[in-house]
């Protein structure tokens, strides 16, 4: 496995860099009794950063916005999943932004809410993948905010929680982009957090983890995007044995399982929605990191960027969930 911290980061002094490479999250002993094996993938070719926001149409992933250290950013990039290459696309429009929220309908990708430094925000914009064009749309229906979660259904999008600058929140609205209109989506009646994270599985979205007045939340969601009602499953901390709880974490899914990673804790566990249960897998096995993005497919999934502390990364790895553990890649 590759050392991200190799490579330079001139932000930085090289002590900050030593102390934080003793956090890594390469696998232990103990860890090679997990199945699962982190491969180092192709490093991100904008900037190192946080916050950023991710969705994938097709075998293109889709990442860009988020924060370096120094500026709210507007970049934005086309990963070809199939090639393993980046390309950069038109910027995002809107002001630089971290802690947004993205989704995706048919051939668009919509982004909006998240941070400027300053004040929480309520815009969104869709991107034409096809023509790579952007353009403004209507503004989130519930209140300016940031850290919050999105995610779709095959004709509408959903966006909720978060932390509107009073406080934690917990309600959701849904888009319909052929009206351009927000309606809000009730019926979710679990705890208010900010920093949650979400993984489609069919037609169905999990959702748990993330924070409220700094507790990490322990109850864990599905949402069915055909009749649009949530169910309670079993908490995260069900069992005495799962470290599943966490803010900041990352969320995917492969296949017919569903997997969280990062955040306040390297460790990786993978959902199966036919037990409603948790299995561990191998840690993670880049530097320990908060607020990364995700990319995935059926059949593959990627974990990218982040932060510890003040250091931002730029590196990225692909998870093979069912192949054993191999320290040598």
């Amino acid at each position: 496995m590759k050392n991200p911290f190799l490579r330079k980061n001139n932000k930085l002094l090289w002590g900050l860099a030593l102390t934080a490479s003793l956090l890594t999250g390469c696998s232990s002993d103990d860890d090679a009794d997990d199945l699962g094996n982190w491969i180092t993938s192709t490093v991100f070719d904008g900037s190192p950063r946080s916050g950023a926001v991710s969705f994938v149409i097709d075998n293109f992933g889709y990442v860009g916005t988020g924060y370096d250290g120094d500026d709210y950013l507007t970049d934005f990039w086309q990963y070809n999943i199939d090639g393993g290459y980046w390309v950069q696309k038109a910027a995002f429009p809107g002001v630089g932004r971290s802690s947004a929220v993205a989704f995706a309908i048919n051939s668009n990708g919509y982004i909006g809410t998240g941070y400027d430094g300053t004040d929480e925000l309520g815009d969104f914009y869709k991107y034409d993948t096809g023509a790579n064009t952007w353009t403004q749309i209507a503004n989130y229906g519930g209140t300016a905010r940031r850290a919050a979660v999105g995610f779709n259904s095959t004709t509408s999008g959903y966006v909720g929680s978060g932390f509107d600058g009073d406080g934690d929140r917990k309600d959701f609205y849904k888009y319909n982009p052929d009206t351009d209109t927000w309606e809000e989506q009730f019926g979710f009646g679990g705890n208010k957090r900010r920093e949650g994270v979400t993984f489609t599985i069919g037609t169905k979205v999990y959702f748990g983890t993330g924070a409220s007045n700094l507790i990490n939340q322990v109850d864990f969601w599905v949402f069915d995007t055909t009749t649009e009602v949530w169910t309670r499953l079993k908490d995260l901390d069900d069992d005495d044995a799962y470290t599943i709880v966490r803010s900041g974490g990352t969320g995917f899914s492969m296949g017919s399982y569903g997997y969280i990673c990062g955040g306040d804790s390297n460790t990786v566990w993978e959902y199966s929605p036919a037990t409603d249960e948790w299995d561990k897998k191998t840690d993670f096995e880049g530097a320990t990191r908060q607020d990364a993005v995700a990319l995935n497919t059926s059949t593959r999934g990627f974990v990218l960027l982040g932060k510890y502390g003040n250091y931002y990364y730029d590196d990225m790895f692909e998870f093979k969930p069912f192949d054993d553990y191999d320290d040598e890649d």
